[in-house]
């Protein structure tokens, strides 16, 4: 990966020689996708950006088309970046930009994190809103806009990814830009009158109406986008996800985001023997284990979680000494203090079990404040008997997805999935539990841990089907192709 000077790097940027976009309608010659999202995750030693899923689809897309990948560089400065950084990926361009401290301070720890997460999360009680940090969200916003709009070209398609971004598109509008602009969310949309709450929702949703696509994860949060729009905005409905609002048309669909499933099936078969799953398999002792992979965050169901398993050992005293939980929770967004208190309680949780349940050649709960690369992590969910997936809201949950397709065809786990995690919408096969049933998710991990073979199996099959059909390959390229409908409408 080469680094370009600024004065280099912006032709390289608009003259890397393109292939054709491969995404049906929009197959032409010379066409790129522009991808916008908060952080950028550049393949190189040392990157801070982390391949989850949403890099791995954005990267293959932009080896399809060719193009630029924009967004924060991970690094904050003193003062803020007048130029981005152009760095010459595999066939297209990474461009970022430092933010200034109080521009991090107040648009992505005020903002984005202690206003739109909580509320599209469902907890209202976590916002904290200022005046002060939505005019910084506004401000990088604007800055986004006024440094990216010099890379475009006339026919680009641009593709802006979630909440942190939401005004971007009203702001390239405001600088002349007439290029299809779609934009996808990756947490859930809240119902109107939650959504209602927040001081500056009508903003917010005017700007959302900015985009000529705008993509949820399922079709309840598309529901609630529409819902609102008809109750407070005056917008008229159409055919086919058609939305006049605002003195615009847009269109509004469901976009379910899926994984690379066969990558993550080789990578958990080729786990199989590995050093650090021998350890795992001979530290068991034959007992079953019970796997939580999730961000230490309120919004997952970590607190609930331990009650659960804790519920369970009291309920059925049979499963002591036979089971054990191991939770894989890293830390994030230190800096806020509702992230601080949730790891206090979680310890605390995690003590008293142990410290209650315990025997000296038995702990029955694994908490792990730390990282694990992806191939250990995917030997982790195959060789667990229960995915236990329980947050109390997620736009999708990829470790759902993730842990399905992990699992050994002759012989799979349970996944036990709460029903307000997206993924429900389409692994229905899975066990589907309320993360505020403290009794009734024991029970599941009680039934689970039951499960015959052959239920096991024939439930794994349908999900897998699921996956395969709706895959990370899918969701890029029925997104991309929608987006390029969009011209027709205008």
């Amino acid at each position: 990966m080469t680094r370009l000077s600024p004065a280099s790097a912006r032709p390289i940027a608009h003259a890397t020689k393109t292939g054709e976009v491969r995404f049906g309608v929009a197959a032409e010659a010379g066409r790129r996708l522009v991808v916008v999202s908060n952080r950028v995750a550049m393949e190189a030693p040392g990157s801070k950006g982390a391949a989850g899923g949403l890099a791995v689809a954005v990267q293959a897309a932009l080896r399809s088309s060719g193009g630029i990948w924009f967004g924060w560089s991970g690094e904050v400065t003193a003062t803020p970046a007048t130029a981005p950084v152009l760095v010459e990926g595999d066939g297209f361009v990474y461009a970022t930009l430092d933010l200034a401290r109080q521009d991090y301070e107040q648009y992505y720890n005020g903002f984005a994190n202690r206003v739109l997460w909580p509320l599209f999360h469902y907890r209202p009680g976590f916002v904290d809103y200022q005046r002060a940090d939505f005019a910084g969200y506004m401000r990088v916003n604007r800055q986004f806009a006024a440094q990216l709009a010099p890379l475009l070209r006339d026919d680009d398609f641009i593709w802006v990814h979630d909440y942190h971004l939401i005004p971007l598109g009203d702001e390239l509008r405001r600088l002349g830009v007439k290029q299809p602009i779609g934009f996808f969310l990756h947490t859930p949309f809240p119902a109107a009158e939650v959504f209602r709450i927040l001081p500056t929702h009508a903003k917010i949703i005017r700007a959302l109406c900015a985009y000529d696509l705008v993509g949820f994860q399922t079709e309840d949060d598309l529901s609630a986008f529409r819902d609102y729009l008809l109750r407070w905005s005056g917008a008229e409905l159409g055919r086919q996800g058609e939305i006049s609002a605002f003195g615009r048309r847009l269109r509004a669909a469901a976009f379910p985001i899926g994984i690379d499933v066969q990558a993550i099936a080789t990578q958990a078969a080729q786990s199989v023997g590995a050093r650090h799953m021998r350890r795992l398999h001979d530290s068991l002792r034959d007992r079953s284990l019970m796997i939580g992979v999730d961000r230490l965050d309120y919004s997952k169901g970590l607190e609930a979680r331990f009650k659960a398993f804790q519920r369970l050992l009291e309920m059925f005293p049979e499963t002591r000494g036979r089971v054990t939980l191991m939770q894989i929770a890293p830390p994030t967004r230190s800096e806020v203090p509702e992230y601080l208190e949730i790891r206090r309680n979680l310890e605390t949780a995690a003590g008293h079990i142990n410290g209650r349940f315990a025997e000296f050649d038995w702990m029955p709960l694994r908490y792990l404040n730390k990282s694990f690369n992806q191939r250990a992590l995917c030997g982790f969910l195959r060789a667990a008997r229960i995915g236990l997936v329980t947050p109390i809201r997620d736009g999708m949950n990829l470790v759902a997805k993730e842990y399905v397709a992990a699992q050994d065809g002759g012989d799979p786990g349970v996944l036990v999935l709460s029903c307000f995690a997206g993924a429900a919408r389409e692994l229905r096969d899975a066990l589907l539990v309320n993360p505020f049933d403290i009794d009734g998710m024991a029970e599941a991990l009680h039934e689970a841990l039951a499960m015959p073979l052959g239920e096991r199996i024939e439930r794994w099959q349908s999900m897998m089907g699921t996956l395969k059909r709706n895959d990370i390959t899918a969701w890029r390229e029925n997104f991309v192709e929608a987006l390029a409908r969009t011209e027709a409408v205008h």
